[in-house]
């Protein structure tokens, strides 16, 4: 199942994409946007909701936000391309390094990135963005997917002198340099 978040009419909502059109799941089901029904594990419900449904707008009719617009986090993880790491002439670390993306530094698909004015040196990575749902603390390597709820494209806007130069967290997250979506894809849809 996609699953986007939009607004429509000054009003934040989220749905199922079906074709060229969405339905309205805010208005169905009791969880008010798009991650507070994965964090409550409901894809099932959303799924029914969905199923029982005709598309409410077309996809044109709405303006499509990030997929999580109320996610706090996005971790990311570095060097884990060994393509990326070969262009780039580096090394493959013995442990992928972690960062941190704020959300003022993602766009929604369609929506227009921004090159800060204190660097030329504007690049871009492609990603697949891994949405947790079931939350966890020490979890076993082979239970791990288990916890992924959906999958997405994430561009990964990089600021590279700053990145090398200052700092990989500042290099990653200026306004508006990176985007998500345009929607979410169910880890079932996915498969491995």
């Amino acid at each position: 199942m996609k699953l986007a978040s939009f607004t429509v009419a000054g009003r934040a909502s989220y749905g199922a994409v079906q074709g060229d059109g969405v339905v309205d799941l805010a208005q169905r089901t009791s969880y008010p946007t798009l991650l507070s029904a994965l964090t409550a594990n409901a894809i099932c419900e959303l799924k029914q909701a969905a199923a029982a449904a005709q598309s409410d707008y077309l996809l044109s009719q709405v303006q499509l936000s990030t997929p999580l617009p109320d996610a706090d986090n996005f971790f990311c993880i570095g060097r884990n391309y060994k393509g990326h790491v070969a262009e780039g002439n580096l090394k493959l670390p013995d442990f992928p390094s972690t960062f941190l993306r704020n959300k003022r530094s993602l766009v929604a698909h369609g929506a227009s990135l921004v090159r800060p004015s204190v660097s030329l040196d504007f690049d871009f990575e492609g990603e697949l963005a891994l949405v947790i749902g079931k939350g966890g603390r020490h979890i076993r390597t082979e239970d791990a997917l288990s916890h992924v709820a959906a999958y997405s494209c994430l561009m990964d806007g990089s600021i590279r002198d700053y990145q090398f130069k200052h700092c990989l967290s500042v290099g990653k997250n200026f306004f508006s340099t990176g985007s998500f979506g345009p929607w979410l894809v169910t880890a079932d849809e996915v498969g491995d």
